[in-house]
């Protein structure tokens, strides 16, 4: 009887064990999703600040890429595991709403997950930390809100310094004194009006073209096409008072809507074949003509030729200038510029489609010819950005640097507050949040205190990452803001602490705003993950 009686023992003992493995496992995924996650913080640490380092992406077909963008860098990196997916995301949606500080936000992740690990560690529950990071950061921005400084979109050189500031990290750093009063420029010239707080910054157009230095980049109140005007049977390349039309319909003989094969073995057959093609060409190009037509623009097609030679032909001789090869994607943005409304058969081209200009010309370059139009007069506000460069590397980089100076513009006309840069806003917030955490009481004020003290990575980064010692740094950096310098910063050029307004080091509060809600958010959803599901 002594072993049936042993059963029930073995069995009442099952349930403990499981529960006891069960959170374990908890414990295993949190801390598999946290070291995951922070490793793709530590891959971009290094590219933080002016003295960042830069990454060399390297494609599998060859294609080379070197940026020290944080978005950038994470987009092209191959992620697999979940949790660092999500970091991934987190500097995407920074990158969205306020277009700097992607690198910042990450790093600032990272540095929370570790403060969450220290703090797992020592047994405090996921929901008790989740809940007190949330509670520091809406205390955060109330601090961050109350250090910032209101700003006056009609103040241009203040905007240029904001500018200037996000660029102070790029490749293109030497010419941001060239790039920066364009982005200004650009951005307060497509705003609907002076209290507007949104701009749309798909009316500028950001244009590459090699050859030359990126210091003869310009900004155009008009419309650049980097493809050159069509010269066969000799079109003209400068129109002046153009009325420009812009077709999504092909000028070539139609084909069938299946791939077949016509066989024509009479002679007399083939003549009519070929004159009835010439006159359905020519009649299109008539009506064109008739519309009061002298530049046309034509959408690129995959389905089959665009123009035809025939066409181009007929259309050199009535003096219309062609312009092919029109991205889909572009189509847009071309008829919103010049007021034209794109048309889809030529039976709608009609004088009420077309646009209008001063002049439509052709201009060299040291990369082939592009075409200038000038002179638009439309309620539509849009601007082209023609940026130049050495090389394709160059170029890439700086389209992304005038992005983020773009986005800079953009996110003072949505939030017009401005603070100071150089580590002064998260120093100023921990020493805050530290404050205050003595006003809470049992777990809150430790995981306050924890959240305080994972802000310090900016400052110490920075330091870090320009070759000063920065333990001293931020002790020193620290003990300025408590005596009152809420606008003290690092100077990496200077390697000491200066005062950032007097340094024009100013960004804008949307970013960092934007990057501790983004952070915290990411960090906090980390944390009530407790399993990992694999499904088929």
């Amino acid at each position: 009887m002594a072993p049936a009686q042993a059963a029930p023992a073995t069995a009442a003992s099952k349930p403990n064990n499981e529960s006891y493995r069960d959170r374990t496992r908890d414990k295993d995924v949190r801390l598999a999703n946290i070291v995951a996650a922070k490793a793709v913080a530590d891959a971009v640490r290094t590219s933080l600040g002016p003295r960042g380092m830069d990454k060399m992406i390297q494609h599998g077909n060859g294609e080379v890429l070197i940026s020290n963008d944080g978005a950038t860098i994470l987009d092209q990196m191959q992620v697999e595991h979940p949790a660092a997916k999500m970091l991934v995301d987190v500097a995407k949606s920074q990158d969205i709403e306020a277009g700097d500080g992607t690198t910042t936000v990450t790093v600032l992740a990272g540095s929370l997950l570790q403060a969450t690990k220290d703090l797992l560690t020592k047994g405090i529950h996921p929901t008790t930390i989740a809940e007190s990071f949330l509670m520091a950061r809406n205390k955060a921005d109330e601090i961050l809100t109350a250090m910032s400084s209101p700003i006056d979109l009609t103040d241009r050189e203040t905007l240029i310094r904001c500018a200037t500031t996000s660029l102070s990290s790029k490749v293109v750093a030497s010419s941001a004194q060239t790039i920066a009063p364009l982005c200004v420029d650009a951005v307060l010239k497509i705003m609907p009006s002076p209290d507007a707080s949104n701009v749309d910054l798909r009316d500028i157009k950001v244009l590459k073209k090699l050859g030359e230095t990126i210091d003869e980049t310009e900004m155009v109140e008009g419309l650049v096409f980097t493809q050159a005007p069509l010269k066969a049977a000799g079109g003209p390349q400068f129109v002046d008072n153009a009325k420009i039309g812009l077709i999504q319909f092909c000028i070539s003989p139609p084909k069938t809507d299946v791939e077949n094969t016509v066989v024509v073995s009479d002679y007399a057959a083939m003549d009519r074949i070929l004159r009835e093609e010439r006159k359905y060409i020519l009649d299109i190009c008539k009506k064109i003509k008739a519309a009061g037509c002298n530049v046309l623009l034509v959408q690129k097609s995959i389905l089959r030729e665009a123009v035809s030679e025939l066409a181009l032909h007929y259309l050199a001789k009535m003096k219309i200038m062609v312009i092919r090869d029109i991205e889909r994607s572009d189509i847009e943005f071309v008829s919103k510029t010049l007021g034209c409304t794109p048309v889809a058969t030529v039976d709608s081209f009609t004088a009420d489609a077309l646009g209008s200009a001063k002049s439509v010309a052709a201009e060299g370059t040291p990369d082939g010819p592009i075409v200038r139009v000038t002179g638009i007069e439309n309620e539509y506000s849009t601007v082209s950005l023609l940026v130049r460069g050495s090389n394709s590397l160059v170029l890439d980089e700086a389209e992304r640097s005038i992005h983020d100076a773009l986005c800079v513009v953009r996110s003072l006309v949505k939030r017009r507050s401005l603070i100071s840069g150089g580590g002064a806003p998260e120093i100023e917030v921990a020493l805050g949040l530290l404050k205050w955490s003595n006003e809470l009481s049992g777990m809150h004020q430790y995981c306050v205190r924890a959240y305080a003290d994972a802000l310090e990575i900016i400052p110490y980064t920075l330091a870090e990452n320009a070759g000063l010692d920065p333990i001293k740094i931020v002790t020193e950096l620290r003990n300025r803001h408590q005596a009152g310098e809420k606008n003290a910063g690092i100077n990496v050029k200077k390697g000491t602490i200066t005062d950032m307004r007097a340094e024009n080091v100013m960004q804008p509060l949307l970013v960092s705003t934007s990057a501790f809600t983004l952070s915290t958010e990411v960090v906090r959803m980390l944390l009530k993950i407790d399993d990992l599901m694999l499904t088929a």
